[in-house]
């Protein structure tokens, strides 16, 4: 029988969540491969980035070598393609179907600067509490750091994104009560910790400008 609190958790979702996860991640092909809702798609991915982990761990390949390897496999392959197929009944590689579009390059861009903005803000110290959570993070990712290489910390990465969104998808209830729970713990602890450190910083009076 579940708790008060779980159904709670359960209406609201994670971190006050009120759309379904798939929509969250934006309801599109990106959400059906991180949630595995296109098999093929998302294990297809997940085998190539493991190949190229494989190959740059494992292997011991330059980038540079390999790139080049793979440039010269595609270009036969193409060629080979684009030959044979006025002898076979082959449709022709249409290039222009696979074109960046341009609200994609538009999205990037104003994420970028959404994201200095958001750094700068925090480092002015407007609020106290989220420089030095940021602060103690940067510094907690930066000892990771030390224990892993950038390859290898990227595919970590990648292969969290592509198992912890089906994983709570799938254990959503569970996930979402005891985030609820933790989120509560955390807020009093930061609470505690503004009312007795935090405030007691000095900080010098604003001094308004004076216009002749």
């Amino acid at each position: 029988m579940r708790t008060r609190s779980h159904e709670t958790a359960q209406n609201q979702g994670l971190f006050g969540r009120q759309r379904s996860l798939h929509a969250v991640l934006g309801g599109g092909k990106l959400a059906d491969i991180l949630l595995w809702k296109d098999k093929i798609s998302s294990g297809a991915i997940v085998a190539g980035f493991s190949i190229i982990w494989f190959l740059f761990e494992v292997v011991d390949f330059n980038f540079v070598t390999l790139l080049c390897y793979t440039l010269i496999a595609l270009m036969l392959i193409l060629f080979v393609w684009y030959n044979a197929a006025g002898l076979i009944t082959w449709s022709l590689p249409n290039i222009y179907e696979y074109e960046i579009p341009k609200h994609t390059l538009t999205y990037i861009h104003n994420k970028l600067n959404f994201s200095l903005r958001t750094f700068y803000d925090i480092s002015t110290g407007k609020d106290l509490t989220l420089f030095f959570v940021t602060i103690a993070g940067l510094w907690i990712m930066s000892a990771i750091g030390n224990y892993f290489t950038t390859l290898n910390l990227l595919y970590i990465v990648f292969l969290c994104l592509v198992t912890l969104p089906v994983m709570y998808e799938r254990y959503e209830y569970e996930v979402d009560y005891l985030a609820s729970k933790g989120n509560q713990d955390v807020k009093r602890l930061f609470k505690t910790l503004d009312s007795k450190v935090l405030n007691k910083i000095p900080r010098g009076p604003v001094k308004e400008k004076k216009y002749k």
